[in-house]
């Protein structure tokens, strides 16, 4: 029984922690559906596994993923604290990143065998769902070959900058953590880390691209738009 609605839920303002621990939760949600299925508990037309999808916005953190490099942050405890940033090694893909005030996180728990199971598929058409919402403010997203996530202006080593950073996990074919696209935020924070440990390419805001402050709920409804059509999902 195939399932392509998807829930969505605004977390607002919430610390990484509680975020993580609630994405946990709907994810073994799921994964004890299929477990039941495949003892045999319950018929296989029966329950299906649930496809969420939340946005969020995070007080000041860095976190690292499970291939990530501690030498990648460039402050040391006492400096985190001094500076009001928490710091949180995470299970998800990918190395040092930032979350913060102005930013649109996006954490899609979605149960792959309902769409595709194919993680780089779904990397690429997470991409392209930014990509397709930057293009709406006239920003032109790409890709950069080799490195998850989306730039601007990827081909010009002088101005290769990345506005959305993309990290997973997938468990049993279910995804949890997802991508953080720089709206407003405030570009200051990542210099205090070697971004996704790439040394020679910068980071961007769409603020700082456009002049002009956007409406976080006005990109998120772009986003949900867009993940409908790439995804062919239908948003509930």
């Amino acid at each position: 029984m195939t399932n392509r609605t998807i829930h969505i839920q605004d977390l607002g303002v919430i610390a990484y922690q509680p975020a993580w621990d609630y994405q946990e939760q709907l994810l073994q949600e799921n994964v004890r559906i299929k477990q039941a299925k495949g003892r045999g508990e319950l018929p296989a037309d029966s329950a299906v596994t649930t496809n969420h999808f939340l946005f969020c916005e995070h007080p000041p953190v860095y976190t690292l993923g499970k291939s990530g490099h501690m030498e990648n942050l460039l402050l040391n405890e006492a400096q985190l604290v001094d500076k009001g940033i928490t710091f949180v090694p995470t299970n998800r893909g990918g190395d040092i990143t930032y979350h913060g005030p102005g930013q649109v996180v996006g954490y899609p728990i979605l149960d792959l065998e309902h769409f595709f199971t194919d993680i780089g598929k779904y990397l690429r058409l997470l991409e392209e769902v930014v990509i397709r919402t930057l293009a709406d403010y006239g920003i032109k997203g790409d890709r950069s070959p080799g490195e998850t996530g989306v730039w601007l202006d990827p081909g010009d080593p002088k101005k290769a900058r990345k506005i959305c950073a993309m990290g997973v996990r997938c468990s049993r074919w279910i995804t949890m953590h997802g991508f953080a696209l720089n709206v407003n935020t405030d570009l200051n924070y990542f210099s205090n880390i070697i971004p996704c440990g790439i040394v020679d390419k910068k980071v961007a805001a769409m603020q700082e691209e456009l002049g002009r402050e956007i409406p976080l709920a006005e990109v998120k409804e772009k986003l949900l738009k867009h993940f409908a059509e790439v995804f062919d999902a239908v948003i509930a």
